[in-house]
């Protein structure tokens, strides 16, 4: 596969929180990229996607993009859990190399159909695990590569939100069997980030309930996960949390670590920001972590945060010859894959049925 010789020319899937907010900015912030095409059938979303990025064709479906896959190189679905699978699918066999958002599919199954299918296909399939890019996670993973907590032996990790109402119709509406739920949805990110820092682990225990009146799949979970390593992960999920817990407590042999706060690479792009901006995954002084024992400890500024490396190094693999190159993707598939094997454990050890 010869390196392209002009941007890869994109299209995105799906104008909502994932395709507005996160794709749509990266790429346009990329010269690696061309934003060619939108999908989005809200008239409020073409409005704004036809405001922000004129450049690009929209159209009202993922299927029109894959009529005109020709003119394309990627497409980058931001649409919701159900489709990915056959979605993905469909754009693999039309030639095009896929960036899937999170989660990945709904079933471990389907996750390795894909994988598979791209190996046999030569296309280039990565999951849009974007929190691998976290500045407090980024502090995480050099405390540890660093040795500053010694022998690691608890992991705790939260997303909570006080999100009393459903804000998006096919969320309340998903079920589990669906891909719908906080498990699915923050579960993934946190389970993908306990085995990236701690390595393969085993479900010891899952909690799931769904707090919020009509809801139709879980918006409270917790997960404890034992890794191969010897650490002890404790996950928390929660849309409907009062009062927050830290989003990371570390403790080790050697010390520990907590942190406060959410990354605010989201809501700076929320609120219309450019990742080129010099303030952009810079996070206030304030949210600074502890580190150290009670008695002795130093405050740590959070690292920038980083969610254009992920299209970075996706261009680069690309462009260094796609799925024959020995680049790695920037998120293996086959990751996504064993975390949603644990997610399926945890919905059936907590009562539900697979």
């Amino acid at each position: 596969m010869a390196a392209p010789t002009h941007p890869l020319r994109t299209a995105v899937a799906g104008f909502g929180l994932s395709g507005s907010v996160f794709h749509a900015p990266l790429i346009a912030a990329d010269p690696a990229y061309s934003l060619e095409v939108i999908a989005t059938a809200d008239p409020g979303r073409r409005a704004a996607a036809a405001e922000r990025y004129p450049g690009a064709r929209l159209v009202d479906t993922p299927e029109a993009i894959l009529a005109g896959a020709d003119g394309l190189d990627l497409l980058v679905l931001g649409t919701p859990p159900a489709t990915h699978y056959p979605l993905a699918r469909a754009a693999l066999e039309a030639g095009l190399d896929v960036v899937v958002d999170k989660p990945f599919t709904v079933t471990s199954a389907e996750g390795r159909e894909l994988t598979g299918l791209a190996e046999r296909l030569g296309r280039v399939l990565t999951v849009f695990q974007n929190r691998r890019w976290d500045g407090d996670f980024l502090t995480v993973r050099g405390l540890l590569a660093a040795g500053s907590l010694g022998q690691v032996a608890r992991f705790e990790s939260r997303f909570e939100r006080w999100s009393p109402a459903v804000s998006k119709p096919w969320k309340a509406a998903a079920t589990a069997a669906e891909g719908g739920g906080v498990l699915y949805d923050l579960g993934t990110h946190l389970v993908d980030q306990a085995l990236q820092l701690f390595g393969p682990a085993t479900l010891r225990h899952a909690e799931l309930a769904v707090r919020r009146p009509g809801g139709a799949s879980d918006d409270d979970a917790f997960v404890a996960l034992r890794h191969d390593s010897g650490v002890t992960s404790h996950l928390w999920m929660n849309l409907l949390c009062a009062q927050q817990g830290p989003r990371f407590r570390i403790l080790g042999s050697g010390g520990g670590y907590t942190k406060h706060g959410v990354d605010p690479q989201e809501p700076y792009l929320a609120a219309g920001g450019s990742p080129l901006d010099a303030a952009y995954g810079v996070e206030d002084t304030e949210w600074a972590g502890l580190l150290g024992r009670d008695g002795r400890l130093d405050r740590l500024p959070t690292e920038r945060g980083a969610y254009p490396e992920f299209y970075r190094l996706l261009a680069e693999k690309i462009a260094d010859g796609g799925a024959n190159s020995p680049l790695p993707v920037p998120v293996d598939p086959q990751d996504a894959v064993e975390a949603l094997e644990i997610i399926e454990q945890a919905r059936v050890l907590a009562g539900e049925r697979p």
